[in-house]
């Protein structure tokens, strides 16, 4: 039996049918781990840092891993994750890409920022799940993830 405490997961994506599809397949998987959402690079960068909505630490819990999609309004998430490996307090937050993105440039550039892993979204429900699955096998059960701090700044 694994005593792990499950984790908060934070999904970056301005799309709200690919945010409804997560937590459903999060949900047909039979995750224990709560998942949030924020809808930009600027959202998830106040929420990382603990400003304007989210500046209270109970609506905010540090997330254990990050899910950042690329193509995303006001700030990306290329910028998002080159702002958020910057600070040593974050850098050490897994970051998975998961974007509509194939393109060799998206995912060399992902890894240079400092992604832990890049996905390309799969187009049906079905292929979310797996991916989902997969998420959790890896960096829920068998990855040692860092621990949680409660504090959101350097």
């Amino acid at each position: 039996m694994d005593s792990r405490k499950p984790v908060t997961i934070l999904m970056a994506d301005d799309d709200p049918d690919d945010r409804e599809f997560a937590l459903k397949a999060m949900e047909h998987s039979r995750l224990a781990n709560e998942l949030r959402f924020v809808e930009d690079g600027e959202e998830l960068l106040d929420y990382l840092h603990r400003r304007g909505k989210y500046s209270d630490p109970k609506s905010s819990p540090r997330p254990g891993l990050i899910l950042l999609d690329l193509n995303m309004p006001r700030v990306d998430g290329r910028e998002a994750l080159r702002e958020l490996k910057s600070h040593a307090s974050l850098k050490q937050i897994p970051v998975v890409v998961l974007t509509t993105s194939k393109t060799e440039e998206d995912i060399l550039r992902s890894y240079n920022l400092g992604a832990n892993c890049f996905i390309s979204k799969p187009v049906t429900f079905e292929g979310l799940v797996e991916v989902v699955k997969v998420l959790n096998q890896h960096w829920l059960q068998i990855v040692e993830l860092p621990p949680v701090t409660a504090s959101h700044e350097d």
